[in-house]
């Protein structure tokens, strides 16, 4: 029998509270077949919060949020909230959690299920097999950093209009080497191979991000072969022959980017999970927040159309890197890619051939079949 291992779940909005009770369904599964025990809690995130609470997040939520092992999001947001004050919008929750759970690192997988490798945009011999492994700087760099805002331009006669846009690309040594060090940690348990990418060429942000990089390679991990590439470099080497790379480090915007792009080889947003991860805790787990790519998808909430699989492998990765359960991710892993071979598709997933599409319900049933078949 395993520790208990504490999730807390915050559905939020739109799909969310669907895909997440599928997710219910997998952990019920690894509890009764697996011997392992999820100390589960639920509270409210986003729009759900806002409509209850005044506020996208509370205090008791993220001490709640800071006290457990890991944290599982569904989705925020929703037309019914775009009026608010900014300092409201549901979104700001998730902005509230990485940065007091200083969640500096974000992994994002781009993974091709050989049975979807048709719906990339792609041709199939270029994103079959596809596995890559985005780690993003997460709480520093252009999108944090001072000062940044619009102002009058004063009296500049030039500019027309008269104002002017700043905002200021800027690390630290340290925020560098800590992404680093995860980036490295995780090529070591896959295929050793990690790729950096910034602008050294025309930024000095990008020339101390290379620096730094290669001095923790150098000292402290020389048996990862590191490479470095130019951001731009980057997204053309993704669309061209992205077999090329394993795991990719890369900052705050460039990953924004990067990790986008390489989203969509897979064919689906539908399809994507995601993590953010912080230091360790007393126990040796690091703060952890596990999200589905996707958003809250309001046109199609409540009708059971959402794909859960990138929601469920939102779990996974927890099995992961939260509980360090690397065979029970595998076997969840291998159990969504049996359904897939298998023809199941919810909507978002179906082909020019045609087809009747399953339900968010049914797809959750298949993925427990499969891992009870084995």
């Amino acid at each position: 029998m395993s520790d208990s291992y504490s999730l807390l779940i915050l559905p939020g909005d739109g799909i969310g509270p669907e895909v997440m009770a599928e997710v219910r369904k997998i952990i019920d599964w690894f509890q009764s077949n697996r011997g392992m025990r999820f100390d589960v809690s639920e509270d409210l995130v986003g729009g759900a919060a806002y409509d209850v609470h005044g506020k996208p997040i509370t205090d008791e939520t993220m001490a709640k949020a800071q006290s457990v092992d890991a944290v599982l999001l569904g989705a925020v947001g929703g037309p019914a909230y775009d009026n608010l004050d900014f300092s409201v919008k549901p979104e700001r929750a998730l902005l509230r959690l990485r940065k007091e759970m200083d969640l500096f690192a974000n992994l994002r997988p781009a993974q091709c299920f050989d049975a979807l490798a048709d719906f990339s945009s792609l041709k199939r011999e270029v994103v079959s097999g596809l596995d890559i492994l985005i780690v993003r700087e997460l709480t520093s760099g252009v999108y944090f950093g001072e000062p940044r805002g619009i102002h009058s331009d004063g009296n500049n006669p030039e500019n027309e209009g008269g104002r002017v846009g700043i905002n200021t690309q800027r690390y630290t040594s340290g925020e560098i080497r800590r992404v680093a060090r995860a980036a490295f940690e995780l090529a070591r348990k896959r295929k050793n191979r990690l790729c950096s990418m910034e602008k050294a060429n025309v930024m000095e942000s990008g020339v101390l991000w290379r620096e730094e990089v290669q001095w923790v390679h150098d000292n402290e991990y020389p048996e990862v072969e590191l490479t470095h590439m130019y951001a731009d470099n980057g997204a053309m080497q993704l669309v061209r022959r992205p077999s090329q790379f394993d795991v990719i480090v890369t900052d705050n915007l460039f990953g924004d980017i990067l990790s986008d792009a390489a989203a969509m080889l897979t064919g689906s947003l539908g399809m994507l999970p995601s993590a953010s991860l912080g230091v360790p805790a007393a126990n040796g787990r690091p703060k952890a927040m596990y999200e589905p790519v996707h958003g809250s998808a309001p046109d199609i909430a409540g009708q059971g159309k959402a794909n859960p699989i990138a929601c469920i492998l939102s779990f996974a990765m927890a099995l992961r890197y939260s509980y360090n359960e690397g065979a029970a991710a595998d076997e969840l892993e291998a159990a969504v890619e049996r359904v897939l071979a298998q023809g199941a598709r919810t909507a978002d997933l179906m082909g020019p051939e045609g087809g009747t599409p399953i339900g968010t319900a049914e797809m959750g049933d298949r993925i427990v079949a499969a891992l009870s078949a084995g």
